[in-house]
């Protein structure tokens, strides 16, 4: 299993750009074979913070999910400066998971 987190910080007047193509991957990417999960949230303490949390069967679901024209539409936002610096992104190889009862 692949765990991806990706945490970009955008531009005031661009984080709802980046906000709309990425809830257009969300939608697409959640019914890919192989994503366990695919969440996007706001930082709490930041509003032009935006983390992405990508769960992963295997890195082919991965590539398919990077493939998508939704991903290409944010890449080329995050290159065109709708970002105030670059990404954090973090690759996380995970061999067991549990869901503990609360």
């Amino acid at each position: 299993m692949i765990v991806v987190r990706f945490k970009v910080q955008c531009q005031p007047d661009r984080t709802k750009d980046v906000v709309t193509a990425m809830l257009d991957v969300v939608k697409v990417a959640r019914s890919l074979p192989g994503v366990i999960h695919f969440d996007i949230a706001c930082d709490l303490t930041d509003q032009n913070t935006l983390i992405a949390t990508e769960v992963f069967q295997d890195s082919e679901a991965m590539q398919r999910e990077e493939a998508l024209p939704e991903v290409a539409k944010v890449v080329e936002l995050m290159q065109g400066g709708a970002l105030t610096g670059p990404p954090e992104r973090t690759r996380f190889e995970v061999a067991s998971s549990e869901s503990p009862s609360m």
